[in-house]
């Protein structure tokens, strides 16, 4: 249960980051965050503890106690906003396009996933959402250089800049905590990723 997910917000609600139930409640503790309950309530750690007592939620043992786990956490003085667009990595690609081979259809681990250039670099295609895809390694290899159609193949979907944010609703779909899902659509940071750049 400590290592469970707390979703961290802003002081203007906004998602900045998840963290672990056991970071959380330390955050808590430090007056650094308070909890925020189903109806937007702030608690202050002894006022979260002590309503914690009788709640039927997940909850955490200490020597004296049982405390309601939360499972969002405002910072008390943290105003970043988070960037607007969506960061053009690897990662990214692979949450737009569902870990999906755009050419096959097959849902792969991500291992066993590349990305390919819909028209190859070779013949003057970019480096840009709107030209790379998910594929796997056999539908990579049969198109190699050539555009789909040169290659007799068909694309799932016309690639497209996402409007999300893949980190958040990838979280939301592994995680479903409903606590969380006021505040996912205000999500608009980027994640753990590095941004891919045309060469």
């Amino acid at each position: 249960m400590l290592n469970s997910a707390v979703l961290v917000l802003n002081r203007n609600y906004q998602p900045v980051h998840v963290t672990s139930v056991k970071r959380a409640l330390s955050l808590l503790y430090l007056g650094v965050a308070k909890a925020i309950d189903t109806q937007y309530r702030l608690y202050e750690f002894a006022d979260w503890a002590a309503l914690s007592a009788s709640a039927p939620h997940d909850s955490v043992n200490t020597i004296d106690r049982r405390i309601r786990v939360p499972r969002v956490v405002v910072l008390s003085a943290y105003e970043y906003l988070p960037k607007g667009r969506v960061r053009f990595s690897r990662l990214n690609i692979y949450a737009r396009d569902h870990d999906t081979c755009q050419y096959c259809a097959r849902q792969l681990p991500r291992s066993e996933l590349n990305l390919d250039h819909v028209v190859p670099r070779s013949q003057g295609g970019k480096t840009s959402w709107e030209n790379v895809v998910c594929s796997c390694v056999p539908c990579n290899l049969r198109k190699g250089g050539r555009t789909p159609a040169q290659a007799g193949m068909k694309l799932l979907k016309v690639p497209m800049r996402p409007r999300w944010t893949p980190f958040f609703r990838g979280a939301s779909r592994r995680i479903t905590y409903r606590e969380w899902l006021p505040f996912l659509n205000l999500a608009d940071a980027s994640y753990w990723n590095v941004e891919l750049l045309d060469d």
